[in-house]
């Protein structure tokens, strides 16, 4: 439920039309092979056109830190590109981020919980909506839109950031998962690699397993290479002497 009394059912930001085919838009760049940061930056800027907003920016959460920062924003503005982190449970945005749910703010000028009114006031800002992100019930970030005049949120305006929200999550999900896959893959290949080399060692130079290990790993530290590449180089020294 959207925690704010400045619900209505008042004439909507954009048009159907056009959130349709932001929608549709935003759908097909879910699935693109598009950098992380080109596809939410995207995202921000389709939404923004499409809603008629001034400004839309998307945090994500650092759970080490339990701070918000901004991630992808369309703005061109320095200083709001540039703003510190919030804390979790802090300002709005960190309050969405910890209760996990929509606040609508009908003037940020004098809401006591906005942290940004010299930002705001500079930028000629007005209202706002922010959503929570969420992926299997957990929070990963917020999706926040500003106007320039005031502005009563209705109900479907909150449907469709929260639309917008959840296909922004899925790309955030992906790509972590493509990350952590892509990791394990170099972890196994930087393994098998490692257990080559020491076995070529163990032969050509006599030592234990732990030796061969020991005298990698020493190369690789005293000459700053990683411990894949020292190997490596041991494995094509050796096949190329069979050449």
């Amino acid at each position: 439920m959207l925690k704010t009394d400045m619900v209505s059912k008042n004439k909507n930001l954009g048009n159907g039309k056009e959130i349709i085919e932001a929608l549709s838009k935003i759908s097909e760049a879910v699935t693109s092979d598009l950098y992380l940061e080109d596809i939410l930056k995207f995202i921000v800027t389709v939404t923004a056109e499409a809603l008629g907003s001034k400004i839309c920016s998307l945090m994500l959460l650092d759970f080490k830190k339990k701070e918000l920062t901004i991630k992808a924003t369309q703005s061109i503005s320095k200083e709001y590109i540039n703003k510190n982190p919030l804390k979790l449970g802090e300002g709005i945005a960190g309050k969405v981020a910890l209760e996990n749910s929509p606040i609508a703010i009908y003037n940020i000028l004098e809401d006591k919980n906005y942290k940004y009114r010299d930002i705001a006031k500079k930028e000629e800002l007005a209202s706002l909506l922010c959503v929570p992100l969420h992926v299997k019930g957990k929070v990963i970030g917020v999706l926040t839109i500003y106007t320039s005049e005031p502005h009563k949120f209705s109900d479907y305006e909150v449907s469709i950031l929260k639309t917008v929200a959840d296909q922004a999550a899925i790309v955030i999900e992906n790509y972590r998962l493509v990350i952590e896959t892509k990791v394990v893959k170099e972890e196994l290949e930087t393994r098998k690699a490692i257990e080559r080399a020491k076995g070529i060692l163990m032969k050509e130079q006599k030592l234990t397993e732990e030796e061969a290990f020991r005298k990698i790993q020493k190369f690789s530290m005293d000459n700053r290479k990683p411990m894949r590449d020292v190997a490596e180089a041991i494995i094509l020294s050796y096949d190329m002497k069979s050449i």
